[in-house]
């Protein structure tokens, strides 16, 4: 006969159970699964070799540089033919007003010098009037009886007061500029008066030398024609330094006439 087998307990065993058997540090440790840290990326970037950044983070920089710079091109390509077109779209309508504008101003113009052409008579009293204005006093005249009127007496007299207040200040500045003038006037007769005196003076003063150069030049002539009449090398030395005076007398005698003619056509008597 077959021996009875003991039956065993195959049903798995529950949690409670599993939990009975397994230590609470067990439980606390594995039961829940811990969180693994992210694997930090620079220390293995800054470990890279170069072979590696120049074969991979190279051409993906170069790479990423060249799109951004192609996308910066095409918006600013974008941008600048949007506005190409406005501009293009904008130019044929400022042209047409302008042409408009312009049309509007000559027909206008032409307008103005037909009706001209056909009143002569209104356009010579609109310029008459309009000349007539821009003077002070008819202009004055038309306000003292039209808006002039319309002030009362009190206002009027305010004003009169105001201006007989500036005209005596403006009286008093030519009383005292008109002071100065004649005290500057009286100062410059005097100088004059004693300028003419002095060039009178000095009128006389270069006739009397002038009076003595022409006695000095006959005595420098007649002793030339005594130094002639001696024979020998010394009354020539002597001829020769008595002409060299009577040159130089000469000189002297034109340069004072001259100066008595320029004070003569000052009308200083001489």
């Amino acid at each position: 006969m077959a021996s009875e087998v003991p039956s065993a307990n195959i049903n798995p065993p529950t949690s409670s159970s599993r939990t009975a058997e397994v230590p609470s540090s067990e439980i606390n440790e594995f039961s829940y699964p811990a969180q693994l840290p992210l694997p930090s990326t620079e220390p293995h970037q800054r470990n890279k070799p170069w072979h590696t950044y120049i074969s991979e983070d190279l051409p993906r920089t170069v790479q990423e540089s060249t799109d951004s710079a192609i996308r910066s091109a095409r918006s600013f390509q974008k941008s600048s033919s949007f506005h190409l077109r406005s501009l293009q779209v904008f130019l044929p309508q400022l042209s047409s007003q302008y042409k408009a504008y312009e049309e509007s101003f000559f027909q206008r113009v032409k307008d103005a010098v037909g009706i001209a052409r056909e009143h002569p008579t209104l356009v010579g009293g609109v310029s008459a009037v309009t000349a007539l204005m821009l003077m002070r006093g008819p202009r004055r005249f038309l306000f003292r009886n039209t808006l002039g009127r319309l002030q009362s007496e009190e206002a009027r007299y305010n004003k009169a007061e105001s201006n007989v207040k500036e005209l005596s200040i403006s009286v008093d500045l030519v009383k005292k500029e008109s002071k100065k003038l004649l005290e500057r006037v009286a100062l410059a007769h005097r100088e004059m008066t004693h300028g003419q005196s002095e060039l009178k003076n000095a009128g006389i003063r270069i006739q009397r030398l002038t009076k003595a150069v022409n006695k000095a030049e006959a005595q420098a002539s007649d002793l030339m024609d005594l130094l002639r009449e001696i024979p020998g090398r010394e009354p020539i030395k002597l001829r020769a330094e008595v002409a060299s005076m009577a040159s130089h007398l000469h000189q002297q005698k034109s340069a004072l006439d001259k100066r008595v003619v320029k004070i003569s056509e000052l009308g200083v008597p001489v």
